[in-house]
């Protein structure tokens, strides 16, 4: 039977955080809904409240592109192993870019990941769970790599060129805030690791 919180409870938090995966899911006013898959070290559970995840430089940038249309924004994670359960965050969301304010205290949560596009940063206004019986098992093996070596191969340099020619718009066509209003290259200091 399904439940509904108005915030996570400690439960809650320890459930995601047992988690290797989870999905997330935007639309526009129109056009293609969004679902993707998620992965590595890129969730943080601030608080009861707020969620803030990671998202690495990817073929396309959909969930930014949503966002700046409409800012709403579901988290979903379910149990692969032990217990069956199906757990989905709904809430506000609202894109943090390298050249904004709060990037560096954000981007502190993370380890260091190269790629690093922006944060998104989930207010949380219902939690429900319900249960995973139809999901089945599936046993995690580890990360992979490809990512990381990708990114590392292509360099700062040839990462903002990136960002410009395919992150830029959404398959929808829609600005996804990636290149800054000015038209300047997308800033990403940081991206490389801590002072």
């Amino acid at each position: 039977m399904a439940e509904q919180f108005a915030s996570l409870s400690a439960t809650h938090v320890a459930f995601i955080q047992a988690q290797q995966l989870f999905f997330v899911g935007t639309a526009g006013t129109d056009g293609y809904v969004n679902v993707s898959p998620k992965g590595m070290d890129t969730l943080r559970v601030v608080d009861s409240g707020r969620i803030a995840w990671l998202n690495l430089t990817g073929s396309g940038n959909e969930t930014a592109a949503h966002l700046l249309d409409v800012n709403r924004m579901t988290l979903m994670f379910c149990s692969f192993e032990r217990q069956p359960l199906i757990m989905r965050v709904y809430g506000r969301a609202r894109t943090v870019h390298p050249r904004d304010d709060d990037w560096p205290q954000l981007l502190a949560l993370f380890p260091p990941i190269p790629g690093a596009r922006q944060v998104f940063v989930l207010d949380v206004e219902l939690v429900l769970t319900s249960c995973g019986y139809g999901v089945p098992y599936y046993e995690f093996r580890g990360e992979r790599q490809t990512m990381v070596k990708w990114t590392e191969k292509r360099g700062v340099d040839g990462i903002q060129s990136y960002w410009r020619e395919r992150n830029a718009r959404s398959i929808n066509g829609r600005d996804t805030g990636i290149v800054r209003p000015s038209g300047q290259p997308p800033q990403i200091d940081g991206l490389e690791g801590r002072d």
